[in-house]
């Protein structure tokens, strides 16, 4: 949704070191992980995986997220001929949204650019066991639409976490103005790099 729909300002590098921050003065994490291959949801991951999280960290956990999407999505417009290729696919596909923002945050500026209601389904990171780079987000769209097989869909989005989530989950992966050289060294290998979002309508 970040920048695929929306040309959000969210500071993704300020918000995962500022949770990584506090994960490490709640000596939940260590110091020293590599943040140059960690992304915000990565090193949440971490945390979880380390049993010392209890429900009053999680929770000042995810506020600092939340404080970071909020801000970053004030006054967010949307990309370039993105409401182009919504109308044109509105109507003759499913379509839906997943983000690993906080459900409400990303509501609220889907709304304030008039596209919320295009979408049959909006995941937000309260719908999945895990955010992407997991498939849950995704595998939670195929099972709501059951009549549909991964194959049938497409994802589109700029970061590396969005191809390696869609990938697990047996969706081709359009990758929209991102870094491809990183996404193939995470292992993601897109479908196709656009530059424009009407680009899409190529593919279905």
């Amino acid at each position: 949704m970040d920048n695929t729909l929306l040309r959000s300002s969210i500071d993704f590098n300020a918000m995962k070191w500022a949770i990584y921050t506090f994960l490490v003065d709640h000596r939940v994490l260590p110091q020293g992980l590599s943040m140059d291959t960690h992304t915000t949801s990565t090193v949440i991951a971490e945390a979880m995986q380390t049993g010392h999280m209890t429900d009053e960290l999680s929770r000042r956990m995810w506020d600092i997220a939340k404080q970071h999407e909020i801000k970053g999505m004030a006054g967010a417009e949307l990309e370039d001929g993105a409401l182009e290729l919504i109308r044109h696919l509105h109507g003759s596909l499913h379509l839906s949204i997943v983000t690993n923002n906080a459900l409400d945050a990303a509501l609220t500026a889907l709304e304030e650019n008039g596209i919320a209601s295009y979408f049959d389904l909006i995941v937000g990171r309260e719908q999945m066991g895990s955010l992407k780079p997991a498939p849950d987000g995704y595998l939670r769209v195929l099972e709501f639409f059951a009549h549909t097989t991964s194959s049938e869909w497409l994802s589109v989005g700029d970061a590396w976490v969005d191809g390696k989530a869609s990938e697990c989950a047996g969706i081709p992966f359009i990758a929209y103005r991102g870094d491809i050289s990183k996404m193939k060294r995470m292992g993601v290998q897109p479908l196709a790099d656009i530059q424009d979002i009407r680009d899409v309508m190529a593919f279905v």
